[in-house]
């Protein structure tokens, strides 16, 4: 299919209210490697930036070389939805220059990238008590329907025309923040 006829299913399929793409959720990780104060820093400062309390994950095995124990607190993390996650995702995505790469982007039109200090996004202040930490940022994108799939009691299932493509979430982005995709 040649650029020109994809854009045009895609902007065919924009005009189906079942077929409209929306960001379903943006979940922020900051893995810290260590329990203790630096989680708790880590848990500061994530809560300065979403404004939601994150949650906290444990180790699930134990590697004696770099001293974590299974059960460990390790990582702390925060689910966005809806008015949240969009505007969390500005500021993201203006903190590594509003680019992404294609290489970011699944087959299922998920994408995610990484920020290494979270000082970088904008109106972000640096608190030298709490240091600096980096984090992924994992989008998931969806389409009204799509819980029939995702849903635990009577999964169902969804037809190929349903299904979200990366060329379809790569243009989606580039029209909802701008962004520029390279290659």
């Amino acid at each position: 299919m040649s650029q020109k006829a994809s854009v045009e299913t895609i902007q065919r399929k924009q005009q189906n209210p079942m077929l409209k793409l929306r960001i379903e959720k943006v979940t922020v990780n900051m893995a810290v490697g260590k329990a203790g104060e630096p989680l708790e820093k880590a848990v500061k400062v994530l809560q300065q930036l979403t404004g939601q309390t994150p949650s906290r994950r444990k180790a699930k095995k134990t590697i004696r070389d770099f001293g974590i124990r299974k059960g460990e607190p390790m990582a702390c993390i925060v689910t966005l939805r809806g008015q949240r996650a969009l505007e969390f995702l500005k500021k993201a995505l203006q903190a590594v220059g509003n680019k992404l790469s294609k290489s970011h982007f699944d087959q299922y039109g998920n994408f995610s990238f990484g920020i290494i200090e979270h000082i970088e996004i904008p109106g972000t202040k640096y608190i030298p008590e709490l240091g600096i930490f980096g984090m992924n940022v994992c989008v998931t994108i969806g389409r009204p329907g799509y819980r029939v799939f995702i849903r635990r009691r009577r999964a169902g299932k969804i037809g190929a025309s349903h299904r979200l493509t990366r060329e379809e979430s790569i243009q989606f982005i580039k029209d909802l923040f701008g962004t520029e995709i390279e290659e």
